[in-house]
């Protein structure tokens, strides 16, 4: 339940809450009533810029910066964001690294690395959030997800293997920290530009889908915000692409549409 309907003040922690999608739920979650931790690695003038936007919107934010392949200082990130706003009842693992390969030139280094940012560091947000949150009480995480897991092709291979763990997690967590803690996901489609697309090459890519859109940062936020008060739904995933899941494609998006 949000603070916005359960009168109580309540915090929300965003990974990656400097810019793109992140930016989006951070504001979006201000607007539905909550406090909000500021995720960042690098991007703090960024995040700096997310934090404003909730401060004018008469939330509080905090900014904390983490690399999420320290597990140490993942560890910490629920302690300080509660520390800085109140106990927190919502973690959102909007980050993930997004780097190219192929089963051409994949290699275990890449592979590791894009299981600690987009895996390792989401599982350690959840146990530290279950142990933060008392008996008697509910907290949720979000995990973003990636249309791709249910229409698969082999671009993006160790950032596609790294997604379909954190799906699997989600499950198992959820099963896991019951019921204290609730996990769901949220897997958007081709949302904002990215790699080496064109902006024209985006606009063919988003509009290629059943519904003619794929999503948008909003649409992304809404269902993010939807999830943080759905205090039935665990385990599950909501695919938020226009139907992009529908259209199985060789490879993805982003070389077919350049």
């Amino acid at each position: 339940m949000t603070s916005s309907t359960s009168g109580r003040q309540q915090t929300a922690l965003v990974t990656g809450a400097g810019r793109r999608i992140g930016r989006a739920i951070a504001i979006a979650l201000a607007q539905a009533g909550w406090d909000v931790a500021v995720h960042f690695r690098h991007s703090r003038a960024e995040a700096q810029e997310t934090a404003d936007a909730i401060t004018a919107l008469g939330r509080r934010a905090v900014l904390l910066e983490c690399d999420l392949a320290d597990s140490a200082a993942v560890r910490t990130l629920v302690a300080r964001a509660a520390e800085a706003l109140g106990p927190v009842g919502c973690v959102i693992n909007n980050a993930a690294l997004f780097e190219y390969d192929s089963a051409a030139d994949f290699s275990p280094e890449l592979l590791a690395a894009h299981m600690q940012a987009n895996v390792g560091a989401p599982i350690l947000l959840a146990q530290a959030l279950h142990a933060a949150t008392p008996a008697g009480s509910q907290a949720v995480v979000i995990n973003l997800l990636d249309q791709k897991l249910a229409n698969l092709n082999p671009d993006f291979l160790s950032y596609t293997l790294s997604k379909a763990a954190l799906q699997t997690a989600t499950t198992m967590l959820a099963q896991a920290l019951a019921p204290t803690v609730r996990v769901v996901g949220v897997a958007p489609g081709i949302t904002m530009v990215s790699g080496e697309q064109t902006e024209s090459g985006f606009a063919s890519a988003h509009q290629a889908t059943p519904l003619g859109r794929s999503s948008t940062p909003q649409d992304v936020a809404d269902a993010v915000c939807y999830l943080a008060g759905a205090r039935a739904i665990t385990g599950t995933t909501l695919l938020v692409d226009g139907g992009q899941h529908l259209m199985p494609l060789p490879r993805d998006v982003m070389f077919l549409t350049k």
